[in-house]
């Protein structure tokens, strides 16, 4: 549907694009080629379905480079492997059809990386349900399932990682239970009345004594 764009005006296909995405100052009266109303909706709803996909793939490409700036002493999930690359695109654009609805597009994006986690020697779960938030797409089971990822990642983490000796890990199991009985006492402390804390038999030692009166106030 868009291969004969690109032996006509780039200018079009500019405007196009603008008209695909909304863009109230777009007119299609503005296009050099004389377009048949058929051919026109047809190609602006491919270029609709191509800019909701590249929302997904940009997002995969952010979330795909932080995953990869981050430390694994300062990761709270899992690494996230999927990428958004231009390869991706052109794989997602490649199955793309004018008479696709949402819901067909949505499964085109899931099929392709669906099948790009099987490719990852760890993790495909969780690079899923990564994905799955970033388009905002988690059920409720999957949020819960997500959470208890997240959950043990970062309990794993706590106690060494998986390839760490026996020794290093009750090491830093004990560590943990120290950390955790401290947020206790931490907040067993703030949830005690300050004015009973304050107001105490060590409060009252240390108040100035009252002053006395002087004789001539005790005369009058």
């Amino acid at each position: 549907m868009l291969a004969p764009l690109a032996a006509r005006d780039r200018g079009d296909l500019d405007l196009l694009i603008r008209l695909a995405e909304g863009d109230p100052t777009a007119h299609a009266d503005r296009l050099t080629h004389p377009y048949a109303p058929t051919e026109l909706e047809r190609v602006l709803t491919v270029l609709r379905h191509l800019l909701t996909a590249r929302r997904t793939v940009l997002a995969v490409n952010e979330a795909y480079i932080a995953s990869a700036a981050r430390s694994d002493d300062a990761r709270t999930e899992p690494p996230f492997r999927l990428q958004g690359s231009y390869r991706n695109m052109n794989k997602i654009a490649q199955r793309i059809q004018p008479v696709m609805n949402d819901a067909e597009l949505s499964a085109v994006v899931d099929d392709h990386y669906a099948a790009e986690a099987q490719t990852l020697t760890t993790g495909a779960e969780a690079n899923l349900l990564k994905l799955a938030e970033l388009r905002g797409t988690l059920t409720a089971e999957q949020a819960g399932r997500w959470a208890e990822v997240k959950a043990a990642h970062v309990r794993t983490r706590a106690l060494g990682g998986p390839d760490g000796d026996a020794l290093t890990r009750a090491v830093a199991a004990l560590a943990l239970l120290g950390d955790r009985i401290a947020a206790v006492e931490s907040a067993i402390t703030r949830a005690a009345d300050p004015r009973r804390l304050v107001a105490g038999p060590a409060a009252s030692r240390t108040s100035p004594p009252a002053p006395r009166p002087s004789p001539e106030e005790g005369d009058r």
